[in-house]
């Protein structure tokens, strides 16, 4: 980015179904729903994966970006979560003090957890995945679904499915809903953004 252009902040809503990408052959991408001129100008912040939803932030200052996602930094990120399964309260210490994930050397860093009211997963399975949750496990319709909120300080690949998988249970809906003290703006709708505000940015660059 030249010194004298203007330094872009945004927040997006990100759908399902669409990768975190600049371009993409086969995929529909999170720039497909910017303007061109904003296609051309910014990089998403971090990924999300295709099947999740929720707070991407997208931005052309690099140094930012960089400072935002570098892992010392331990930068929250709230995800609102369904998953077929049960947590008990051993899961649930398991989950707080960190976890062993499949070909990492160490644990994860602790994370916060809250778990709503549990169901069956024929109660939301319209709602949230449809045909694809007999991939996941045996017989789904008879499984328990929990729902809740996990927020972690890191940001490996795929990492609140890998830590849910860890104790058992696996995610059928998965939701970013806040980035350090910025939230999800509640009225922007999937594929909407919106330029941060500089109260936004502020909590941001802390």
């Amino acid at each position: 980015m030249a010194e004298t252009e203007e330094k872009l902040y945004y927040m997006f809503h990100k759908p399902s179904g669409c990768i975190t990408a600049k371009k993409d052959a086969q995929h529909k991408t999170v720039m497909d729903y910017l303007e061109t001129e904003l296609q051309e100008k910014l990089h998403p912040v971090g990924r999300l994966d295709k099947d999740t939803e929720g707070l991407l932030l997208l931005t052309n200052d690099g140094k930012w970006n960089q400072r935002l996602m570098h892992p010392d930094n331990h930068v929250e990120k709230t995800y609102f979560f369904w998953a077929v399964g049960e947590l008990n309260q051993e899961k649930r210490l398991q989950l707080e003090q960190g976890v062993f994930l499949k070909s990492e050397p160490e644990k994860t860093m602790p994370a916060k957890l809250e778990i709503l009211a549990p169901g069956k997963l024929q109660e939301i399975e319209s709602l949230v995945c449809g045909k694809k949750c007999s991939g996941i496990v045996k017989n789904p319709r008879n499984q328990n679904i929990i729902s809740g909120y996990l927020t972690i300080k890191e940001g490996k690949k795929h990492q609140v499915k890998r830590m849910l998988k860890a104790v058992g249970c696996y995610v059928v809906y998965l939701k970013r809903l806040r980035i350090g003290g910025v939230a999800l703006d509640g009225e922007l709708p999937k594929g909407g953004y919106r330029k941060l505000t500089p109260e936004e940015l502020k909590l941001l660059s802390q």
